[in-house]
């Protein structure tokens, strides 16, 4: 989604992105995913959830550039540029896809609210795997900000980062 907001001072133009939650959940800063690699930030800014349920719907408007042969996770790019990941669980690539399902695939046109991927989030539990679902935007350094809106209840739709450009 894009909204255009007036600056305060200046009358300049201030373009503003939202991302949106790909998933029903509790949506919880990036430093509190147990993963270095998403805690960090080393793939990007953004926000995770810890899903309720096991669907995963695209956070905005845009393309799939890849659907990960393990299904665990899915890149997408929106029609204003940015690069977003959703990755379902940590370590979950060792599954080696068991659990989960694809609902689109590369090359794919999607809506925010469209479902991406469905998967057995108590079968992934059991096994051992926490699913909290980092979305990161990976080219963050394009931008002016980027913002997570974490520390509650959320549902598909519900905005969970701010970019400003």
């Amino acid at each position: 989604m894009f909204k255009s907001l007036k600056g305060m001072f200046g009358g300049k133009s201030e373009e503003v992105y939202t991302l949106v939650s790909p998933a029903k959940g509790k949506a919880v800063p990036l430093s509190e995913v147990n993963d270095p690699t998403f805690a960090d930030g080393l793939l990007g800014k953004g926000a995770a959830v810890v899903p309720a349920e096991g669907k995963i719907h695209a956070p905005a408007d845009g393309t799939v550039e890849m659907m990960f042969e393990t299904k665990h996770a899915v890149s997408l790019k929106t029609e204003y540029g940015t690069e977003i990941l959703v990755h379902v669980g940590l370590d979950t690539v060792n599954l080696k896809g068991k659990y989960y399902e694809a609902h689109v695939q590369a090359g794919d046109a999607v809506k925010a609210g469209d479902l991406l991927i469905s998967f057995d989030i108590d079968q992934i539990k059991a096994e051992g795997y926490d699913v909290v679902t980092p979305v990161l935007v990976c080219n963050t350094d394009d931008y002016a900000s980027v913002d997570a809106v974490t520390g509650n209840d959320v549902e598909p739709g519900d905005t969970i980062i701010k970019i400003t450009k």
